[in-house]
């Protein structure tokens, strides 16, 4: 046991805002594989890693910032917390205040989120209450009521869920001896974007790295203030883990292009799940939709000639695909897929499967 991995705050201690008063509210997360894609690879000419954030315990990157925001909730001796959530970051703060033995309300935009986030939140006992409005209504309120009632707000406008996520970047550090030549990340609140560039400017600064990877950070284009720059009032995209309008951390990320030398894009619907097709089929990685524009961007850059050969991409995929499977299930023109039926006679199946004897 002596080697299993701690959880972020533990392994990280020395770089974060803990102390001996906080108390540890963790579920294993972080730690999370950096697969090489040697398919992406041969498409792009880079040397492309994938970051699997799926693999957290509650199956998105939102772990490492949880682990954090509700450790820190509950040191400054929060009973409940709050938070408004396009799916995972209710998953992941309903997993961790039912570790924490604390309440945890949630607010869901109605109708717009994927079946295995909300079995997650409720399986996890949250408070789950559908808002009949859009994932910034939701905020709003969040807000509003840790403004006014003794609730402590986890969403990340919360500093402590962006320190949290800032880990993810050390490891990638780790992994490869330095940091990537570019990193591209999904954007729908921006928060992750933030805390990339903050792990790498930190680790930068204490040596362990020699350089800072570019940002490229892509939204779906029916959810893309940060390329538009301006709020989207109705945002609409598949990939409903960003499908947001008015990002948290906007100001934030916009900083942190800056100082990355780094590019906000917008992905189509239909290249998102065209990458997610590749992902899966390709590279043996089954992600949400909203994960799989880290892979669109990549290819729409390189085919833009903004990836230069051999350079060293990483990919984070923030959530995994069984939060939303439905879209493996549909073809590109949006018909069913279904299994093949075949009779109980091995000739007949050896036949369907283009097999001969030897």
């Amino acid at each position: 046991m002596a080697n299993q991995w701690r959880g972020v705050l533990r392994e990280y201690a020395d770089r974060l805002n803990i102390s001996d008063a906080t108390p540890i509210i963790t579920l294993g997360e972080g730690g999370t594989p950096l697969i090489p894609a040697p398919a992406l690879s041969a498409r792009t000419g880079a040397r492309v890693y994938v970051k699997f954030e799926g693999m957290n315990p509650t199956g998105s990157f939102k772990d490492r910032g949880m682990t954090m925001a509700i450790s820190k909730a509950v040191e400054h001796g929060a009973k409940a917390v709050i938070c408004a959530s396009t799916g995972n970051t209710s998953a992941s703060a309903a997993a961790y205040a039912a570790h924490a033995g604390i309440t945890a309300a949630v607010l869901v935009p109605e109708g717009k989120i994927a079946m295995g986030k909300l079995s997650q939140a409720i399986a996890h006992n949250a408070e789950l209450l559908q808002v009949q409005g859009n994932f910034d209504d939701c905020l709003d309120i969040a807000r509003d009521l840790a403004n006014n009632y003794p609730v402590h707000l986890v969403n990340s406008v919360n500093p402590d869920r962006i320190e949290g996520q800032k880990t993810a970047a050390f490891e990638v550090v780790e992994v490869l001896g330095d940091a990537p030549d570019i990193h591209i990340v999904p954007v729908g609140n921006a928060g992750n974007y933030t805390a990339y560039s903050r792990g790498y400017s930190e680790d930068l600064a204490a040596g362990r790295t020699t350089k800072m990877p570019r940002m490229f950070g892509f939204q779906a284009a029916g959810s893309a203030p940060l390329v538009l720059g301006k709020v989207v009032k109705n945002p609409e995209t598949i990939a409903s883990a960003i499908r947001i309008g008015n990002p948290a951390s906007w100001e934030l990320a916009l900083a942190a292009r800056e100082a990355t030398d780094g590019y906000f894009g917008a992905i189509s619907d239909e290249k998102i799940l065209e990458a997610h097709r590749i992902l899966s089929a390709e590279v043996g990685i089954f992600v949400e939709p909203a994960s799989a524009i880290s892979v669109a961007g990549l290819l729409e850059r390189s085919a833009a000639g903004q990836i230069p050969k051999d350079s060293i991409v990483v990919l984070t995929v923030t959530g995994h695909g069984l939060k939303d499977p439905q879209w493996a299930l549909r073809t590109a023109d949006g018909s069913d897929i279904t299994p093949t039926v075949v009779p109980v006679d091995t000739a007949e199946i050896a036949g369907v499967l283009g097999l001969s004897k030897a």
